[in-house]
C-alpha cells in the first residue's frame, strides 16, 4: 500500500465515520461495515510495512508508537494553529492592539489545559459512559458523546467569542455610559456564532457590554442554556432513564469546557 492510497483510504474512512455518526448512528450495519473496515485497513497498513521493512514485533511496535506520536503532534499543531489564526484574524477586523506574543501564549496555555482535561477527563467519563448506556439501558449514545465533546472544545473558547463585542472605556465619546440591558448580553454568550458570524458579514451591532463573561453567572446560564437544548434534543416522552442521562450529557460536556477555560484566566 503505497503512501498516497493510504492517506485516500484514511480520508474516505474518516468521512464515512462522521457520516454515519451525524445521519445513520441508528443503523447498526452500517456501524459493522465501518467497524471491519477500519480493521482491515490497519491490518493492511501495517503488514504492508512489516513486508517492506522486515520489522522484528519490537521495531514494528516502536513504528507503531511513532506513527502516533506524530500524528498526535501533528492534530495538535493544526488545532492550536486554528484557534491562534481565529484570534489573530478577529483581532486584525476589530483593529486591536493586542500583541502577538500575548495571544501565543494565552492560545498556548488554553490549548495545553484543554487537551490535558479532554485527555484524562472527558475521554474516559464519554467512553464509560457510552458503555454504561448501552449496558443498563440499551441506549446507543454515540450521538450525544460526540456531540458533547464537540460541545466541550467549543465550550472551552466561549468565554472569548464575544470579547469583539466588549466595551473598552466608559470615556470614549462614541460610547454610551449604559451597559446593555441583561438579555443583551447573554444573547452575545449564547449566540456567539451568530453574532460573529453576521460580525464577519459586513454588520456592525452598536452592541457593546462591559460584561466578560469570565464568572460562574455566565456558567450557571450557560448551563441552562445547554439544558434546554438538550432535553429538546434528547428528551423522548415518556422519557427514560436512559433519555435522562442523555439530557445530562450536554450540560456535563459544556460546564467541563467553561470550566476549564476559567480555570486558566481565574487560575481558581
Amino acid at each position: 500500500m503505497k503512501v498516497s492510497k493510504f492517506k485516500l483510504a484514511f480520508i474516505v474512512l474518516t468521512i464515512a465515520t462522521i457520516i454515519w455518526t451525524i445521519v445513520f448512528y441508528n443503523l447498526q450495519e452500517y456501524f459493522i461495515f465501518l467497524f471491519y473496515a477500519w480493521g482491515v485497513f490497519i491490518w493492511l497498513f501495517l503488514s504492508e510495512k512489516l513486508l517492506e521493512r522486515k520489522k522484528t514485533r519490537h521495531e514494528m511496535s516502536k513504528a507503531i508508537y511513532r506513527f502516533v506520536s506524530r500524528l498526535r503532534r501533528l492534530t495538535y499543531n493544526v488545532f492550536y494553529g486554528s484557534v491562534l489564526h481565529y484570534f489573530k484574524s478577529v483581532n486584525r477586523k476589530v483593529r486591536s492592539k493586542l500583541a502577538f506574543w500575548y495571544m501565543k501564549c494565552e492560545t498556548l496555555q488554553h490549548v495545553d489545559l484543554l487537551i490535558r482535561v479532554f485527555k484524562w477527563v472527558v475521554l474516559p467519563a464519554s467512553l464509560f459512559y457510552v458503555c454504561a448506556d448501552f449496558y443498563f439501558f440499551g441506549q446507543n449514545a454515540l450521538d450525544s458523546m460526540f456531540l458533547g465533546i464537540l460541545i466541550f472544545f467549543y465550550s472551552n473558547f466561549l468565554p472569548d467569542l464575544p470579547s469583539i463585542f466588549r466595551r473598552k472605556t466608559y470615556h470614549d465619546i462614541r460610547d454610551t455610559t449604559e451597559d446593555l440591558s441583561w438579555y443583551k448580553k447573554y444573547a452575545l454568550l449564547l449566540f456567539a456564532p451568530l453574532f460573529i458570524g453576521a460580525f464577519f458579514s459586513g454588520m456592525r451591532l452598536r452592541w457593546k457590554t462591559t460584561e466578560t463573561f469570565h464568572n460562574f453567572k455566565s456558567l450557571i446560564i450557560y448551563g441552562a442554556f445547554l439544558f434546554t437544548l438538550s432535553f429538546f434534543a434528547f428528551g423522548d416522552f415518556p422519557i427514560s432513564t436512559g433519555d435522562i442521562t442523555e439530557i445530562l450529557s450536554l450540560p456535563f460536556y459544556g460546564l467541563i469546557g467553561y470550566l476549564t477555560h476559567l480555570k486558566v484566566d481565574l487560575c481558581f
